[in-house]
């Protein structure tokens, strides 16, 4: 359904339904993505949350088909639809063709991203060439507008250096650079922050929201600090063992949690007017095994709420508001109105049917 989302009067770039990932592995199969369903608008950052295995970043570099070739396998029903084009059929030639121009990806570690024995200037430039066809000078132009751009101070120098030159906030901002030099119009961002030091942390997430001030470019970022999806997204989304389990604004998400998961990363998260006293709070257990998923709720091993029927069935996607939905038996519309003791009854019986 490409074209105009209710809850949202801006474009669809991004749909995804029913996204369903494994892995081939001597162990057996890892079902890494089970059922994920994610939309993003036009000029907007959609933020993925959630602690480390829950699919985050397997459901990123999906949408530009960079899954291993020989032990990945995308589930026949699921749909990843670019500006109402579908791609998950498109072959690697096709691929090619979008990733950098259309669809851009800052990996998690620059230091394993870019090339070490490549100086800086012809690793940003080498996007520009092969999608835009420029000649070397007016690439080398547009590299040097990029790095004062990002923030990169005497560009012309910087341009003949190589990685072990830079610092690691410096080597993100070239990731960036990398990223954005062909005007994209989705940057996906997997844990763009991760072992940077607070200050720098700040800068590269200002550094974000001034491209999407001057291109417009949509952003989907891919994170477990919760401090950093405050300062930056529009929306959303909460991973848990491969699921969306929660989505909507910031607002919705950070004052109005619906599922325990969302509520306890919340409360595991440090913040100011909390006591010195006072414990985070941790949940408790670990996340269930993929290599065979609980029939029923994912979470429900490690929720205090639990009832009987969450280790038995799914729940479905219940609507609260525009845009806010929560996968989570305890929002279920036809038992929430029932008293605690009858409410386990009602919903057994719905999910029975």
């Amino acid at each position: 359904m490409a074209g105009l989302n209710k809850t949202n009067d801006k474009e669809v770039l991004v749909e995804v339904e029913n996204l369903q990932v494994s892995f081939k592995t001597y162990g057996g199969t890892v079902q890494a993505v089970r059922g994920v369903n994610l939309t993003l608008h036009k000029g907007e950052t959609l933020a993925i949350v959630g602690e480390s295995g829950s699919g985050k970043s397997v459901t990123a570099r999906s949408l530009m088909k960079l899954l291993p070739l020989h032990t990945s396998v995308i589930g026949q029903e699921s749909s990843i639809r670019y500006k109402g084009r579908e791609i998950t059929g498109l072959s690697e030639k096709e691929m090619r063709a979008l990733r950098g121009s259309e669809i851009a990806m800052i990996f998690q570690d620059a230091m394993t991203a870019l090339n070490p024995t490549i100086t800086i200037g012809e690793q940003i430039m080498e996007g520009i060439i092969r999608h835009q066809k420029l000649s070397r000078t007016e690439a080398r132009r547009q590299a040097l507008e990029m790095l004062q751009l990002v923030g990169i101070r005497d560009p012309e120098a910087r341009m003949k250096q190589h990685l072990h030159q830079f610092s690691g906030g410096m080597r993100q901002r070239i990731m960036i650079a990398i990223a954005a030099i062909c005007n994209p119009s989705v940057l996906i961002a997997d844990e763009p922050t991760t072992a940077l030091d607070v200050t720098i942390q700040a800068q590269i997430l200002d550094l974000f929201k001034m491209l999407q001030q001057k291109t417009g470019v949509s952003i989907i970022i891919i994170t477990h600090d919760l401090g950093v999806v405050a300062s930056i997204a529009d929306r959303v989304n909460v991973m848990y063992a491969g699921r969306v389990v929660e989505s909507g604004t910031v607002r919705d998400i950070f004052y109005n949690p619906q599922h325990p998961y969302t509520s306890g990363l919340l409360g595991s998260m440090p913040r100011l007017d909390r006591s010195r006293k006072e414990p985070l709070q941790a949940i408790p257990g670990t996340p269930p095994d993929l290599f065979a998923p609980p029939r029923g709720c994912a979470f429900a091993a490690r929720c205090s709420c639990a009832m009987e029927v969450c280790a038995s069935y799914q729940p479905g996607t219940t609507q609260l508001a525009d845009g806010h939905a929560v996968d989570c038996w305890l929002q279920d519309a036809r038992a929430r109105h029932l008293a605690p003791g009858r409410r386990k009854t009602a919903i057994e019986t719905a999910a029975t049917r």
